[in-house]
């Protein structure tokens, strides 16, 4: 990633000496992706429905924290008073229990993360369109993404803030 943006960097001035020595100009146009993004109407509903599954995967693990933990402490309990087996057999369900709940917590983890990219894809998909349409429209040779920071500096002068005009547009 730095080298792609190292490799832009040196693009644009490369193209900003040409564009000075000759007539043309050279135009790009720079936005934060992720504010573009939460500025579309539909970005809400969407963080609500991920927010939602959030919001069950979570209970669902205090519930399954909540019967370990309950389990735990009956074992405790009767630990000096079970003979060896039982003592074993308890040990050996609660590890297992414990085991269930780490893969319950993973496989929750991945889901929650797909479902967040599956649902967030055509708003994605509709803001690379309209960055599309807005770079040819006004001539850009490239739109660049501000939130990565490779960018400490970008003149005005040859550059376009698109923030309010994507967002405006996405409307």
């Amino acid at each position: 990633m730095k080298r792609l943006a190292t490799i832009i960097i040196a693009l644009c001035a490369l193209l900003s000496v040409n564009a000075q020595e000759s007539t043309s100009a050279f135009r790009f146009g720079f936005l934060s992706y992720e504010s573009a993004l939460q500025s579309m109407p539909d970005y809400a509903k969407a963080q609500q429905k991920i927010d939602a599954l959030k919001a069950q995967y979570q209970a669902e693990t205090k519930r399954v924290e909540d019967e370990f933990n309950r389990k735990y402490e009956e074992f405790l309990e009767g630990q000096r008073d079970f003979p060896k087996t039982i003592l074993q057999k308890r040990q050996m369900e609660l590890q297992e229990l414990m085991e269930r709940n780490i893969q319950f917590k993973e496989q929750s983890r991945k889901e929650l993360a797909q479902i967040e990219k599956d649902t967030m894809a055509p708003l994605r998909i509709r803001l690379i369109e309209q960055l599309g349409k807005i770079g040819r429209e006004r001539g850009y040779a490239f739109i660049y993404d501000t939130d990565t920071n490779a960018l400490p500096f970008i003149n005005p002068d040859m550059g376009e803030d698109l923030n309010l005009l994507v967002r405006n547009a996405l409307k």
